[in-house]
């Protein structure tokens, strides 16, 4: 898998216009997948704009690139249906987290470290934008869900590197 470099966190703020997956409603819920590691929010039920505002955890390794994201609808009586795919490319926001050492900000102030736009390449709606606010890494991304009619998923994220345990000197 790799050695640990550090922490992602991702706020799942909000999904727009999810499909119609059982009659009027459907009950979302998104999964993230990243290398072995599998985290999902809450179910929200009846819903098709869907608020969570729910942070989780990703252990992030130098191999992990690419973070997968599937929402699903909650069924109790059968497996659940798919309402969509996406997935981020990781590079940018872990190559600003390297660069921010570099950048010397004032406390409370936002540089804008890298600008990503939408493309074939990505399940961005919108252009993104990773900056460096008090010395932290964060992006905030909308994206778009590939293979159905509609759907979009708002997330912000914070990159927090691993830090390296202190050794206590022996005397």
């Amino acid at each position: 898998m790799g050695e640990k470099v550090g922490v992602l966190k991702v706020t799942v703020v909000q999904g727009k216009h999810l499909v119609i997956r059982y009659f009027r409603n459907s009950d979302p819920y998104v999964v993230f997948k990243l290398g072995n590691q599998v985290v999902k929010t809450k179910v929200i039920n009846s819903f098709l704009n869907p608020v969570w505002n729910e942070e989780l955890s990703l252990d992030v390794t130098q191999s992990a690139g690419v973070l997968n994201i599937e929402v699903f609808d909650k069924d109790r009586f059968k497996s659940d249906d798919k309402m969509g795919t996406a997935h981020l490319n990781l590079q940018q926001i872990a190559s600003a987290a390297r660069l921010k050492q570099v950048i010397k900000a004032r406390p409370g102030e936002s540089t804008k470290i890298r600008t990503i736009l939408p493309g074939s390449d990505n399940c961005l709606v919108r252009e993104s934008y990773v900056s460096c606010v008090n010395g932290e890494s964060l992006q905030d991304v909308w994206l778009r869900f590939c293979g159905v009619e509609s759907g979009e998923l708002e997330l912000k994220l914070k990159w927090i590197e691993d830090q390296l345990p202190i050794t206590p000197v022996p005397s």
